[in-house]
């Protein structure tokens, strides 16, 4: 099982190479995680974007142009719009957010007639978090997506967050649905929502996982608060994955993590024909790097 972010290039080691089509690729912490990707033996490139942006980053960061195949659209979603053409020409296996606007790659991946939508697939994002201060990695869902699930997408959210717990060699991930308690609130929806996941998974509605909830966040990630609250079942205080009830806590949670805990993260988009790499365009190179090896181990 993998427990450090790290150890996500070992585990490609002796997969199939990947074929990466990256939206608008005209920025260099994009170019140079997919150079290093192209090296470790990850992914083989192509790069839509502007050509000669894109040999002027390469030749500033002494990186060889060679490795790519290069698509040229030097328009934003006129980009996003050829590398998701690519993924449907069966040219790609996934798909990465250079320098484009979030929206403008959403777009192109929702666009009804040409995007990479199968009909009444909800769209998540997935994020593998690294901390220093817990045990093994966390797999959280939704903090960049979705606004305000209801129960469906909820339980889409969960079952991809198993999905990719499974991808990294966990065979039955601790899944915690949280809210802002333990006890089964029927005027809060998170505590609602949270207890009929948990009694679907008892019965066998959702697969692969031990699903508890609702549980708050200290009782899901440290066992002395699960103890001292006296909350006994096998998610409290070893969780590998985390729902959130919206965007709002999920948010701060990933942004706290990163900023104020030192911690480290990769994360794709769940539920397209291709997992999506969308990272932010300030994200590091590292971050990148992560995700892409993230994307190569999710697919299929």
């Amino acid at each position: 099982m993998i427990t450090k972010l790290d150890a996500l290039f070992a585990a490609l080691k002796n997969r199939p190479t990947r074929r990466l089509i990256v939206a608008s690729a005209n920025d260099s912490h994009s170019i140079d995680a997919v150079a290093q990707a192209v090296k470790m033996g990850i992914v083989e490139a192509t790069l839509v974007g502007d050509t000669e942006r894109i040999q002027e980053v390469c030749k500033k960061e002494h990186i060889d142009v060679s490795r790519f195949t290069i698509v040229h659209e030097p328009d934003e979603l006129g980009a996003a719009r050829k590398a998701v053409a690519l993924i449907n020409e069966g040219k790609g296996d996934l798909l990465m957010k250079g320098l484009v606007s979030t929206d403008k790659y959403m777009k192109a991946i929702l666009d009804k007639e040409n995007g990479l939508m199968t009909p009444g697939a909800i769209l998540s994002h997935v994020t593998v978090m690294e901390s220093p201060r817990y045990h093994k990695l966390l797999i959280c869902g939704d903090v960049a997506i979705i606004p305000a699930p209801e129960l469906k997408e909820k339980l889409a959210i969960t079952r991809y967050l198993i999905a990719t717990a499974h991808a990294l060699g966990n065979s039955m991930p601790k899944v915690a649905v949280l809210a802002a308690t333990e006890q089964v609130m029927p005027k809060m929806p998170a505590c609602v929502d949270a207890a009929l996941l948990s009694k679907m998974a008892d019965r066998g509605q959702i697969k692969g996982a031990l699903v508890e909830g609702p549980l708050a966040l200290d009782v899901a990630i440290d066992k002395e608060s699960a103890d001292i609250k006296n909350i006994k079942n096998e998610v409290a205080g070893d969780a590998d994955c985390l729902v959130f009830p919206n965007i709002e806590s999920g948010n701060v949670f990933y942004k706290a993590n990163t900023k104020l805990a030192g911690g480290e993260q990769g994360a794709i988009v769940a539920g397209a024909r291709v997992p999506a790499i969308l990272s932010s365009r300030g994200d590091s190179v590292q971050t990148k790097l992560y995700s892409i090896a993230l994307a190569a181990i999710s697919a299929r």
